[in-house]
């Protein structure tokens, strides 16, 4: 379904130049963007790329509006970036309508269970006893809410997602397939040579506007509960353990392992395959880059970086051989500098 400039701008604002009639049919990356596509450029070091895209119409910010006008049509933002997050948004809402309010007759559904406006559910989902759902949300086929569970409105849970007893998501959330929520954490007592099970007592509690990638685990807390704070997002296979605190606005890239108790701030971001050791805190705004693991509380906002270059075998196992020696080199030349320090005080009393 094809769209025009105009009713871009008519929707979501925005300064257009060219005409409004302009066609757009695909929304396109700006190098692989042809005739009829919408692209946008973020930033004025792609210049070079407005002049050699071959893109019909772009999205602009003010400092490059005088060169995306001079190739064609264009629409000038404050943000292109947040502009074009929008743009997706609307697009979608477009081309994709949204799910009808019925039952699969396939599913199961507890009597005691209490639907909202406009709930879809899909084929052979669970849902058990005492589980709110609020108006207008989506129970994806094969999902699973277990007793008491609450969902919030407009919340989208794809396929095969589970939710355990207990836990509640808020409103206008997104949970990809495989997502689950409130399996028991990592507990376990050693006694005498073997692990006994602790119970896993608290719950999961996820506020609004949350995006959980596929395969993500949230484990619910030993006593106290697990929490995801509103406006998270979180990718695809990240495992965040029992009695997690996770901040407003934080946001995690692929393949993150957050460990039992750890607290992490507001507004920080956790590159992928990093991890936070449990029982640790993050500040607010604390960037912690890939790979990197967090070994110890960090209390003031900034990028952290925390990683072993990579390098041929051979040359990393020197290296961290030398590693392990730091601390007793450390000391001697502690030693060394106290001795100096010794020999110049004597040298001055005399």
């Amino acid at each position: 379904m094809s769209t025009t400039l105009g009713a871009i701008v008519d929707a979501l604002g925005g300064q257009l130049t060219g005409d409004p009639s302009t066609p757009v049919h695909r929304l396109a990356p700006l190098a692989t963007a042809a005739e009829g596509d919408l692209a946008f450029v973020a930033h004025v070091r792609y210049l070079s790329q407005v002049h050699s895209t071959r893109a019909g119409a772009l999205i602009v910010g003010h400092p490059l509006a005088q060169a995306a006008a001079g190739r064609g049509a264009c629409i000038v933002a404050d943000d292109p970036y947040h502009y074009f997050a929008r743009l997706t948004q609307w697009w979608r809402r477009l081309h994709e309508p949204e799910a009808l309010a019925v039952v699969h007759p396939s599913a199961v559904i507890d009597p005691s269970a209490r639907l909202g406006v406009g709930v879809f559910v899909g084929p052979y989902a669970v849902i058990e006893a005492n589980v709110e759902v609020g108006d207008g949300a989506v129970i994806g086929a094969h999902c699973v809410l277990g007793r008491d569970v609450r969902i919030g409105s407009q919340t989208r849970l794809a396929p095969r997602v589970t939710v355990a007893a207990g836990c509640s998501i808020g409103e206008r959330c997104i949970l990809h397939s495989g997502v689950v929520i409130g399996a028991d954490g990592f507990g376990f007592a050693p006694h005498q040579g073997r692990w006994v099970k602790i119970e896993q007592l608290g719950a999961v509690h996820i506020g609004h506007d949350v995006e959980i990638g596929a395969n993500t685990c949230v484990d619910r807390g030993a006593l106290d509960d697990t929490v995801i704070g509103d406006g998270v997002k979180l990718d695809n296979l990240i495992q965040i353990g029992h009695n997690v605190r996770i901040g407003a606005n934080t946001a995690m890239a692929g393949c993150v392992g957050v460990a039992g108790s750890a607290e992490i701030g507001a507004g920080c971001t956790v590159g992928g395959g990093a991890v936070v050791l449990g029982h640790l805190s993050l500040a607010d705004g604390v960037h912690v880059s890939a790979a990197s693991v967090v070994t110890r509380s960090i209390r003031e906002p900034g990028q952290y970086t925390g990683m072993f270059p990579i390098d041929d075998n051979a040359s990393w196992e020197k290296n961290a051989a030398s590693l392990k020696q730091l601390n007793r080199l450390r000391e001697r030349l502690k030693a060394v500098e106290q001795a100096i320090a010794q020999a110049q005080h004597k040298k001055t009393e005399s």
